[in-house]
């Protein structure tokens, strides 16, 4: 089993809302790695929208990311990809 982790950014204007987290969801929710995101002390089941909801992250919220599994380093890379590509919505 492999981890893999690293520092995410909230680039796009409404931050981590209900539209982002589905289109996170939808994102990493094929890999069988667990991926978790924290905000201070707050960590969170990166696969649950409600949960990533809950951080209440907003443009320029720096987010620890976390996964853990078998696909760890390709399940951290498609997340990444998708904070980058601001969820894909701008």
């Amino acid at each position: 089993m492999s981890v893999a982790e690293a520092t995410v950014e909230v680039k796009n204007k409404l931050g981590l809302h209900l539209r982002a987290a589905s289109t996170l969801f939808q994102g990493i929710g094929k890999f069988k790695s667990s991926i978790t995101l924290a905000r201070g002390k707050e960590r969170v089941n990166a696969k649950s929208v409600t949960a990533l909801m809950m951080l209440g992250a907003g443009r320029g919220t720096k987010l620890k990311a976390r996964a853990e599994g078998d696909d760890a380093p390709e399940a951290l890379a498609a997340l990444q990809q998708l904070f980058e590509d601001r969820f894909g919505k701008e």
